[in-house]
């Protein structure tokens, strides 16, 4: 039984240094702000956030933030929004 056990704990200490093996393609957060804390979602290939600013221009910080935070995990075409991707060119 331990020597099972002892397997998958190896197994899951290799897996954990291949991020590249795990792709997001949905699940819901909670991140903390400075001034709020705000619900996040990605379904469908689309983001949610639940704070003002994502209301008016559709990204936000704390998406950014998450985007930065989970990396090659998620699906290319969700990493930078047209906004971001204007933003960092200039």
């Amino acid at each position: 039984m331990r020597s099972s056990i002892i397997g998958k704990i190896e197994k899951a200490k290799r897996y954990a240094q291949e991020p590249d093996r795990v792709t997001f393609s949905g699940f819901t957060a909670v991140f903390r702000g400075e001034n709020d804390s705000h619900k996040l979602s990605y379904a469908s290939g689309k983001w949610h956030c639940t704070c003002y600013f994502f209301s008016q221009w559709g990204t936000c910080s704390h998406i950014m933030a998450l985007q930065q935070i989970l990396g090659d995990m998620l699906p290319k075409e969700v990493l930078a929004s047209p906004i971001t991707t204007q933003a960092l060119e200039k």
